[in-house]
């Protein structure tokens, strides 16, 4: 696991690794019924921290390491940030629920419909947002 292998890593370095990790394993996973798996995994990966930021502080109080790798951000307390990275929580995911297909509707004869659900599923994907963002963004170089 990271965490385990991160024992001398800074805080940064740690959640930029993990960063990728919970956001791909939660997009994969956020079309399920999810919420109280996302939940659960959130404290496990808290209490990960927690004994990594022990180990590495472990003459320190539990006050003082809180006080350093754990803030409060808005209303969200425990938020584990460094100066340039925050690390993403499973509950930031927003779950998706997958659309069913209309069972009235027939592939050779509705086309229509199901171009258009195509188009909704893939824009629904976080690699495809970011592609259409960036295009968006770059209109007038591409000419679009």
């Amino acid at each position: 696991m990271i965490i385990h292998k991160a024992a001398a890593w800074t805080q940064e370095k740690l959640i930029k690794a993990l960063n990728p990790v919970i956001t791909g394993w939660a997009n994969y996973h956020r079309h399920i019924v999810a919420k109280k798996t996302f939940q659960k995994l959130d404290s496990i990966i808290w209490n990960m921290l927690w004994r990594w930021a022990k180990r590495r502080h472990s003459q320190k109080g539990h006050k003082w390491i809180a006080r350093r790798y754990w803030y409060i951000e808005g209303t969200r307390n425990w938020v584990f940030k460094a100066a340039t990275a925050k690390l993403v929580l499973f509950a930031d995911i927003k779950i998706r629920r997958h659309a069913m297909v209309k069972l009235d509707k027939n592939p050779f004869l509705d086309r229509n419909y199901f171009l258009d659900r195509l188009d909704r599923v893939r824009k629904c994907t976080p690699w495809i947002q970011t592609r259409l963002s960036f295009f968006a963004y770059h209109r007038p170089v591409y000419g679009l």
